[in-house]
């Protein structure tokens, strides 16, 4: 995976969420802010146009991570600021093998779990992101497709599977049993970004 093409991947990403910008904050509005769609959407605008300047891997991710969390405030910058970092610990170059590419991703779960504390079953978006990990992890495959496929089918199916959880972090937890029954915002857009990163790929 050269930079070009992970540009690539986000822009795709970013272009797949603007189109259900609406439906993440009508998610969000059920049990918080109501404004995740604004929130990903502009987290994600500042990550791709600092991606364009970036020469090789860990310096790229290390100024999204920054230009992210300095651009826009609130927990999904913050999460997704921390998820580059990560990134940028482990990687180096300008391209990345199949090898390379799980160690990215870990890379950055890694990082975020030094943020939040939640995990599967909390209904948040590592209901997401951390089954998408771990489908790289456990895919054989060399083929980096074949990775992010992987990883696009268990965080959508982690996605939905936070409907039928109850949140217990951030605001929705105080609606306890009440915050069953609808996705979470975080997760559905974080299986928006892995669908579009296959789909790119």
């Amino acid at each position: 995976m050269t930079i070009d093409f992970f540009r690539s991947m986000l822009r795709k990403a970013l272009e797949r969420i603007k189109e259900r910008e609406d439906e993440f904050s009508k998610l969000d509005a059920l049990t918080g802010d109501g404004d995740h769609g604004t929130a990903i959407v502009t987290a994600l605008s500042a990550a791709v146009k600092t991606a364009e300047k970036g020469t090789d891997f860990k310096t790229m991710f290390n100024d999204m991570g920054l230009e992210v969390m300095m651009e826009t405030s609130g927990s999904t910058s913050t999460l997704l600021g921390a998820f580059f970092l990560g990134m940028s610990d482990v990687v180096c170059g300008v391209e990345l093998d199949y090898a390379g590419v799980k160690a990215m991703f870990a890379g950055g779960l890694a990082n975020l779990r030094k943020q939040t504390k939640a995990e599967v079953g909390d209904k948040t978006m590592m209901d997401a992101l951390i089954p998408a990990v771990k489908a790289m992890e456990a895919c054989t495959s060399d083929e980096i497709g074949d990775l992010l496929s992987a990883a696009a089918c268990a965080a959508h199916k982690g996605a939905e599977a936070t409907v039928d959880m109850v949140a217990k972090f951030g605001r929705a937890r105080n609606y306890g049993e009440r915050s069953k029954g609808s996705m979470d915002c975080g997760a559905a857009s974080w299986s928006a970004m892995f669908a579009a990163f296959a789909e790119q790929y």
